[in-house]
């Protein structure tokens, strides 16, 4: 009797000295997981701050191109109005560089006061088509060698012009079988008269 009465203490004294380790284990564990949780969710939340920082660093490095652009934009503008419309005509004429040569042609393809009559129609100044007729207009001012200035008129002669590049260029469309472009002033190769356009600055 009083052998089973210790046997009967005995039970319930062994199943705590197991169930109790085993109690303290598993909290253990879910404590530990639910540091690696909290761990992972500072973790993911501070690689969320650090998305929505590099989001916001993107939006202002684009804000300030844009507006950089803009500005570049606006001075590009402000440069083209101060141009001299003798100028904006040079630059024009400059872009139809190795286009070619074509009788009669004004767009596409130049002959030589085509060239002259179309790069000054692009700024809105008209003396003539042919150079008969550019040497006959009011619009043209004779000046000397020295003062000549670049998008002045450069005639060779009373049958050809191109326009004033410099000391020693000219620019225009030459003959058939060339394409327009610089052409170099020499002994046997140069300008007999210069003119400037009225009102192209």
């Amino acid at each position: 009797m009083l052998l089973t009465f210790k046997r009967t203490l005995a039970v319930p004294v062994v199943a705590t000295a197991v169930i109790l380790p085993a109690l303290s284990a598993n909290a253990a564990r879910a404590q530990a997981a639910t540091a690696r949780g909290a761990a992972a969710a500072s973790q993911a939340s501070a690689a969320s701050r650090d998305v929505a920082a590099a989001r916001d660093v993107a939006v202002a490095r684009d804000v300030a191109v844009a507006r950089d652009v803009a500005v570049a934009r606006d001075v590009a503008a402000a440069l083209r109005h101060r141009r001299s419309r003798r100028m904006r005509a040079y630059i024009w004429a400059a872009h139809q560089h190795g286009k070619p040569y074509c009788w009669g042609g004004t767009g596409g393809c130049f002959d030589c006061s085509g060239l002259v009559m179309a790069a000054y129609r692009h700024v809105d100044l008209h003396f003539g088509r042919d150079t008969a007729e550019m040497l006959a207009s009011s619009r043209l001012v004779r000046v000397s060698h020295r003062r000549a200035r670049k998008g002045d008129l450069a005639f060779y002669g009373p049958g050809h012009v191109e326009l004033v590049a410099g000391r020693r260029y000219t620019l225009g469309a030459l003959h058939a079988g060339t394409r327009v472009g610089w052409h170099r002033v020499s002994r046997w190769w140069r300008p007999t008269m210069y003119f400037r356009v009225r009102h192209a600055g």
